[in-house]
C-alpha cells in the first residue's frame, strides 16, 4: 500500500526523502488558496518567487505580480494575496508571478520531489481524485507560519489523510495526529480554525471574506501542479 506522510514546516522539510513522491504543498492562509482561485479564473500560469524583487522583476516580462509579507500586500505590486481578488473579474490570458511569507518558501524547497501539487480546500476533491490514480507516496508539505507549526495547514494535512486512507498508509506519527484532528474538528472547522492565530492576524487586517474562500470545499474541479517551473491547472 502506498505511504502518506506529513511534514509541519519548510524548516523540517531536510527530514524527508522527497524522490518519487507526490509532494501537496498547503498554504490554506493564503497562498495555496489563491494560486487555485487565480487558476480556476483564468491565470494561464503562476511563477513563484521566494524573494519579492526577483517577483517584482516579472512585470516588465508582462506578468501581474502579487504577494505580502506578513499579511499585507506589498508596496508596488498589482495585487496582494486575497483569492477573493482572483474572483472579482476574469484573468484570461493573463500570467502571474507571486511571493509570500509562507507558501511560495514550501514550494521552493519541494522541489526534489516527483510532482508537487498546490493544496487548497477549494480543490480538495480534484486534488484527491488525481493522486488516487497515481501509483506514489504522498508528502503534505505545510507551509505553517515563519517556520513553525500551523493550525489550518495541518487541519487540512488531516482532510487529505482520511480521504486517502482507502490508497494510502498513515504509519507517519504526524499523517495519523492530524487525521484524528480532522476527524474531531473538520466538521466545524470555520468555527475552530478562528482559534487559529494567523486567522486572527487576518481578521486584524479586515479581510474575513478571504478565511470565508479559505476554508470552502470543492468550489473549483482543477488540480494545481508544479511542471518545469510554472503551477498550472490540470482539470
Amino acid at each position: 500500500m502506498r505511504q502518506i506522510e506529513v511534514c509541519f514546516s519548510p524548516e523540517l522539510i531536510h527530514l524527508h526523502e522527497l524522490q518519487g513522491k507526490i509532494v501537496v504543498v498547503v498554504d490554506i492562509f493564503r497562498a495555496t488558496t489563491t494560486m487555485v482561485t487565480a487558476l480556476s479564473n483564468g491565470i494561464e500560469e503562476i511563477r513563484t518567487f521566494a524573494d519579492k524583487e526577483s517577483c517584482r522583476e516579472m512585470q516588465s516580462q508582462g506578468y501581474l505580480v502579487a504577494g505580502e509579507r506578513n499579511g499585507k500586500t506589498i508596496e508596488g505590486f498589482d495585487l496582494g494575496n486575497s483569492p477573493v481578488a482572483f474572483l472579482k473579474k476574469d484573468y484570461s490570458g493573463n500570467k502571474l508571478a507571486m511571493t509570500t511569507t509562507n507558501g511560495t518558501l514550501a514550494i521552493s524547497k519541494s522541489q526534489e520531489a516527483d510532482e508537487i501539487l498546490i493544496g487548497a480546500f477549494p480543490n480538495l476533491s480534484a486534488t484527491i481524485q488525481y493522486i488516487q490514480q497515481q501509483d506514489k507516496d504522498v508528502l503534505i508539505h505545510c507551509a505553517g507560519w515563519k517556520g513553525k507549526f500551523n493550525l489550518e495547514d495541518s487541519l487540512y494535512a488531516g482532510a487529505l489523510v482520511k480521504s486517502l486512507e482507502s490508497t494510502h498508509l498513515s504509519e507517519d506519527d504526524g499523517a495519523m495526529a492530524m487525521k484524528s484532528l480532522f476527524e474531531k474538528e473538520g466538521h466545524q472547522m470555520k468555527q475552530f480554525l478562528s482559534q487559529a492565530s494567523h486567522a486572527k492576524r487576518l481578521q486584524n487586517h479586515g479581510i474575513e471574506h478571504d478565511i470565508d474562500i479559505c476554508l470552502t470545499l470543492d468550489l473549483f474541479n482543477i488540480v494545481g501542479k508544479v511542471f518545469k517551473g510554472q503551477i498550472l491547472k490540470k482539470i
